[in-house]
């Protein structure tokens, strides 16, 4: 990100591309939910951050006074119009759009993929196993959501430089430029419906073709529909996912204990996962606030954006006994990774079934690992928190 003005009160002033709050966010929510539990800043033509748990959620719900409309704090409005049903999609039009996906994912279906996730896995652990040290990230997480997202919407996998390209352009570069953002959308779109065209013309057993030819109300899905779809499925599909892999694995590489733990018990790799997801939950969203209102006795006002940290509600010790640890047999864990209310991640399924084969298969073939320089790990920038470089030293 470009130089930017430092901020001096995180309550009245915050910046989420500062690089304090990119390298370790939670101090500053921990303080914030102390002392001033909803900051707010002029930036970004004025934003609200809630950081308690209960505040988020009546926001996530609440779609009355909070809009979905954009999902995206950015330094200017947006200068092009880019929904993606249905995480863009506000009453009554969002159930219709959720609907259309849910078949996709259910767990059933997302079972199917396991043995070619795991394939998948164990091929990029081949090119570097015998090497002293790999990048988790770079050589391993950033590349499984992409070939198992590619294989499912029946794209290339060798397009996947592409896709990283594209979400690296709306997810980071987009949210200070103009420019980014117009040029990446409008590849995007040429690419796809060159895609939705061909599966018109040829249909095959993918999800463009699925959507390509699934209806609402009797009627097809527009372009524009079919478009916005398929981008939240890439982008979303690639960015959230590759970053909780890289955080598991960064979380294994600095905490031999419980590296070591579930190597020798296995059968806690699930209740490991759900820890791991609450406690580096890589997803932020948005919401524009529709209507002037009042939660958790902070006023809202009208045109403003909110940034909903589900991040930050998982860290909330209200709700989360010793919320700063990691704690991977935790039993009661009712987080909120995947988001509250009616935009619940419909790939909630996808998400975990990838983590798990992710993190099963990595420490099936290499057991002992450890941070390389904990100094040259690099978080992204913007919404979506994961490593973007994670160098390790293996064995």
């Amino acid at each position: 990100m470009r130089d930017r003005h430092p901020v001096t009160d995180w309550a009245t002033d915050f910046d989420h591309l500062d690089p304090r709050w990119i390298e370790d966010p939670f101090p500053i929510w921990d303080e914030l939910r102390r002392s001033c539990p909803v900051a707010h800043t002029s930036r970004f033509q004025g934003v609200y951050f809630p950081t308690r748990y209960e505040d988020i959620r009546q926001i996530a719900y609440d779609t009355e006074h909070f809009s979905s409309r954009r999902v995206q704090v950015r330094e200017t409005p947006p200068p092009v119009k880019s929904p993606a049903p249905p995480i863009t999609s506000d009453p009554p039009h969002h159930r219709a759009a959720r609907m259309v996906l849910l078949p996709q994912f259910t767990p059933e279906a997302i079972n199917k993929l396991i043995p070619t996730t795991r394939m998948i896995c164990n091929d990029l652990i081949d090119r570097f196993i015998g090497d002293e040290t790999c990048d988790a990230a770079v050589d391993f997480a950033q590349h499984i959501p992409v070939r198992v997202i590619a294989g499912m919407l029946g794209l290339p996998p060798s397009d996947g430089e592409m896709f990283r390209g594209w979400v690296h352009g709306l997810v980071e570069e987009a949210i200070l430029d103009d420019a980014t953002m117009v040029r990446t959308l409008s590849e995007m779109t040429a690419y796809l419906l060159d895609h939705v065209e061909q599966r018109r013309r040829s249909p095959a057993d993918d999800l463009i073709s699925y959507l390509a030819a699934d209806r609402i109300d009797g009627a097809p899905l527009t372009d524009n529909h079919i478009l916005g779809t398929l981008r939240l499925l890439l982008i979303a599909g690639i960015d959230t996912t590759w970053s909780g892999i890289g955080a598991c694995l960064w979380h294994l590489a600095k905490t031999p204990a419980d590296r070591r733990r579930l190597v020798a018990e296995p059968a806690l790799m699930q209740t490991a996962i759900e820890e791991f997801l609450r406690a580096y939950s890589p997803v932020t969203m948005a919401r524009l606030v529709a209507k002037d209102t009042v939660v958790g006795g902070c006023p809202y006002e009208k045109g403003q954006m909110v940034l909903l940290s589900f991040p930050a509600a998982n860290r909330d010790p209200a709700v989360f006994p010793d919320a700063d640890k990691v704690i991977i047999d935790r039993k009661a864990n009712r987080h909120a990774a995947f988001g509250l209310g009616i935009h619940r991640c419909v790939g909630s399924n996808l998400a975990r079934m990838e983590l798990t084969v992710a993190v099963e298969e990595f420490l099936k073939r290499i057991p002992e690992f450890h941070l390389a320089d904990s100094k040259a790990v690099t978080w992204s920038e913007g919404a979506v928190r994961g490593p973007r470089k994670l160098p390790l030293l293996l064995g």
